[in-house]
């Protein structure tokens, strides 16, 4: 593709996300829009936030758009050394049903997914997760757009750790409200 990309993400697009990422309280809400956001501006079949399980070395589907059911139960997404899970960089599959990078090449097809971008979602040097961008066609990235979507994800990592501690938290504070103030005196009560 000798065509240069046409840039899709600008400075005001960016603080639109960044500004809606820190203010949402709702997590799945925020994701369901960041998802369906993101594909519809890339003009995208779909869209996925996956994050790692470590015990399982896997990618968990937690929030998707345009994005079978069928496709979703496929089976487990392992992962691998070359996935942006691992090297921490974005990674391109221009071709799904003939990249050796593609677990389910089959499913992909049926689908109608032909290209993938994926992004890691990474908090410090450690990546959480991936965003996943899934076009029908061939599809080429603004390397800007890239960046873009590359900050996007890290701001978006603050978010998930700050819902995973927050969670943590309030099942602290309710073991706690259950314990007789005996035990654990007047001045640690929630």
């Amino acid at each position: 593709m000798d065509k240069t990309p046409t840039r899709k993400f600008y400075i005001k697009h960016i603080k639109a996300i960044i500004h809606a990422i820190v203010n949402y309280e709702d997590l799945d809400l925020l994701l369901g829009h960041i998802t369906e956001g993101t594909a519809k501006r890339f003009g995208a079949k779909g869209c996925s936030v996956m994050l790692l399980d470590e015990n399982e070395n896997q990618l968990v589907h937690i929030k998707g758009y345009g994005i079978s059911e069928e496709y979703l139960i496929k089976g487990k997404v392992l992962v691998g050394k070359e996935c942006a899970l691992y090297t921490g960089e974005p990674v391109y599959v221009e071709d799904m049903q003939n990249s050796p990078l593609i677990q389910y090449p089959e499913a992909a097809a049926k689908e109608g997914f032909h290209s993938m971008l994926s992004i890691p979602i990474k908090r410090q040097n450690f990546t959480i997760g991936v965003l996943r961008i899934y076009h029908g066609e061939v599809y080429a990235f603004h390397e800007e757009d890239i960046d873009s979507l590359c900050l996007m994800s890290e701001v978006l990592s603050m978010v998930i750790d700050l819902n995973g501690l927050k969670n943590f938290l309030d099942i602290i504070k309710m073991g706690f409200s259950d314990l007789p103030s005996r035990i654990i005196g007047e001045n640690c009560k929630p």
